[in-house]
């Protein structure tokens, strides 16, 4: 960026043989007002108009030949030799070169003089100067350097506040009202406002700047950032309260900050210049960094690491973990059957093809609106080999057909493999450890009444995600945090009883749901191309974000489901991998986990007094209310006759069930 030389404004200066230039350091806008938005130019030529934007410290108009400070752009123009590379601060040039009464050495006039050969001491800051202009006593001896002689009239102006600053005499440390944080030098303060302080520092961040360029490339983002003066509190809140992107640290409504005027991206001033007092550091404390880590362990040395998320629907934790503990079934033939203790009737195994009877078995295809689940994870069966009933729709992976007896680690008791869970309506049952409502296998002690669903059951110690890279997060239950943490996927804290992954390194938390039962890509109805699981807002997506399943707007800093090339997003709880809760309706209670995630619906229940069979489903809004309770039935398992509208809560069902 060239500064303007206006040639009109120039001046004959006693200290330098040639006329001087006027240089003003702010360039005006040459974008065209009139211009409709449908003739903007590309995003190439709206990049081009972002870099001309910038006004970065490095455009300043160089060293003051007088008072041998520099010339910053909040000094606004400054005076300039082009041929000798001669500068002059506007203020010093306009010096008088005679000072009367001055208020440091009143009666005696000070002249204005310079110094070449000397060295000498000034009497107010006792600083030692040489090569530079002094106001001298003539009487006394008296001497005083430029910077002493004139600070209460070196006066800046600066976009942040209404009224001109005045710079404070000498270095100290206080704290700045722009950054929040101390600082050790120069301030400038308002005279009308005495609490506005700022720091040298704060008043020369640049408008506009790349944020990789002032952090050496540690936190990135494409687009320039401009600096803002303040973050309304109604700002904030219609935002979702955002977060530092770098320090993950919250905003204060009269702090300074960086914001991105294409996407949601905000950051503090100090963490996106990397600008930290050094004296300061020992009191920092250790924050979650959002910028590039390092890696803080070796592969070799956690064989069988398990990264997350898992790649999409049909993969999951206990597949993992049962093709490293043991070989899978290869010796099996297509069409050999099986005596399962989960089942009454025999399961066939299907290795390539996926008939029964001659009859097709559909995979399980969100994009073809078709639903297969396994018994006993209640995860989809999108893959050959696996298990089925010939008389009924009970289907196991192959896996699941596979698991051990017994499970240890979880409880102080062996957990046993429980197909069904006794006196529990439909097998349904909440997991002690994820708190989910399952209806698939479980792994209980009896004894205790402990049951885990067999996904929980095979939670790794350590694990590493996408969300927070090249860390180890360790697993660690609530009842062991010394403090509420909150999950970094969903707004719920990890509670006393629960699991979460933890990274020690960063204070970083993640419930164990939210770890394993988020796929990296899903398939919905509603996209024809994958979703893939974002864990902050997208890039160049400044608007608000609305679910495609529920329409409700949503909080982008919490995990969701979003397509780049269609720019839809969907809830992470919005976007099942099962198909059961696609009408009219959700399931979403705060969490990034559909709430029925481990339930399979279907099957029809019996009760005396009711003509007709009711149907297991999940209740929509259209179903009313409670036959029993008379409260809503939408979000809720449900017992619903589909020939009239008797309904009641599975909960309610012990008042029909006999």
């Amino acid at each position: 960026m060239d500064n303007i030389i206006v040639e009109k404004d120039r001046l004959d200066h006693f200290t330098h043989p040639h006329p001087l230039s006027l240089v003003h350091l702010q360039q005006p806008n040459h974008k065209n007002e009139n211009v409709d938005d449908d003739d903007d130019d590309d995003d190439d030529d709206d990049d081009d108009e972002d870099k001309e934007d910038f006004v970065e410290e490095n455009h300043h108009g160089g060293q003051c030949n007088m008072c041998n400070e520099h010339i910053w752009s909040f000094h606004l123009c400054y005076y300039y030799c082009e041929s000798c590379d001669y500068s002059l601060h506007k203020f010093c040039a306009e010096l008088p070169e005679i000072k009367q009464n001055h208020p440091s050495h009143p009666g005696h006039n000070l002249k204005l003089k310079t110094i070449f050969s000397l060295e000498r001491t000034c009497f107010v800051c006792n600083l030692k100067w040489k090569n530079t202009y002094t106001y001298n006593c003539s009487t006394c001896f008296y001497f005083m350097d430029i910077i002493c002689a004139t600070i209460s009239e070196q006066k800046i102006s600066h976009l942040s506040h209404p009224h001109r600053l005045e710079r404070m005499f000498g270095p100290k440390v206080s704290s700045c009202v722009a950054c929040g944080n101390k600082h050790e030098g120069e301030f400038f303060q308002c005279t009308t406002c005495p609490w506005f302080l700022i720091s040298l520092d704060c008043a020369l961040l640049p408008t506009k700047l790349l944020i990789q360029n002032h952090t050496n490339g540690t936190f990135t983002h494409s687009h320039p950032l401009t600096l803002s003066y303040s973050f309304p509190y109604s700002e904030q809140r219609d935002k979702f309260s955002p977060r530092c992107r770098v320090c993950d640290g919250k905003f204060y409504v009269d702090l300074w900050i960086y914001k991105c005027d294409k996407c949601r991206y905000y950051v503090h001033v100090d963490c996106a210049t990397s600008k930290r007092e050094p004296f300061m550091s020992i009191f920092l404390t250790p924050s979650a960094s959002l910028g590039k880590t390092f890696k803080n362990y070796k592969e070799d040395e956690h064989p069988n690491l398990l990264h997350c998320p898992f790649l999409d629907e049909g993969d999951n934790l206990l597949k993992r973990h049962m093709s490293n503990q043991m070989e899978l079934i290869s010796k099996q033939h297509d069409g050999e059957m099986i005596n399962h203790p989960s089942h009454q009737h025999p399961l066939i195994f299907f290795d390539e093809q996926t008939s029964v009877d001659k009859k097709l078995v559909y995979l399980h295809d969100p994009m073809k609106r078709t639903q297969l689940l396994c018994d006993g994870c209640v995860k989809p069966v999108m893959t050959v080999p696996f298990y089925m009933c010939r008389q009924c729709s009970f289907v196991l992976h192959e896996w699941c057909a596979n698991l051990p007896s017994q499970v240890q680690g979880h409880h102080d008791h062996p957990l046993s493999l429980q197909p069904k869970i006794p006196g529990k309506l439909f097998d349904v049952f909440r997991c002690d450890i994820c708190e989910l409502e399952s209806n698939g296998f479980a792994y209980g002690c009896k004894e205790c009444e402990f049951f885990v669903d067999i996904n929980c059951a095979f939670i790794p110690k350590e694990i590493t995600h996408d969300a927070h890279p090249d860390h180890l997060l360790l697993r660690v239950k609530g009842s062991n945090i010394p403090y509420e943490k909150s999950c970094k996927a969903c707004p719920y804290l990890v509670r006393y009883s629960e699991l979460a992954f933890h990274c020690p390194t960063c204070d970083f938390y993640i419930h164990v749901e939210c770890a394993l039962l988020l796929p990296k890509l899903i398939k919905h109805k509603c996209d024809k191309h994958p979703l893939s699981l974002r864990y902050g807002p997208v890039e160049n997506h400044i608007n608000q974000y609305f679910c495609e399943i529920c329409e409700r707007e949503f909080n982008p800093w919490e995990w969701f489901y979003h397509c780049t090339t269609c720019a839809q997003s969907m809830h992470a709880a919005c976007g099942p991998l099962i198909l059961q809760c696609e009408q009219d309706t959700y399931a979403y209670d705060g969490r990034s986990v559909y709430k029925f995630l481990n339930v399979k619906f279907g099957g029809t229940l019996e009760i005396k007094g009711h003509s007709h069979p009711l149907a297991f489903v999940q209740g929509i809004e259209r179903d009313g209310k409670c036959f029993k309770c008379k409260y809503r039935l939408q979000y809720k398992m449900i017992f619903k006759c589909l020939e009239c509208e008797f309904a009641f809560h599975y909960e309610c069902a012990s008042s029909f069930v006999s």
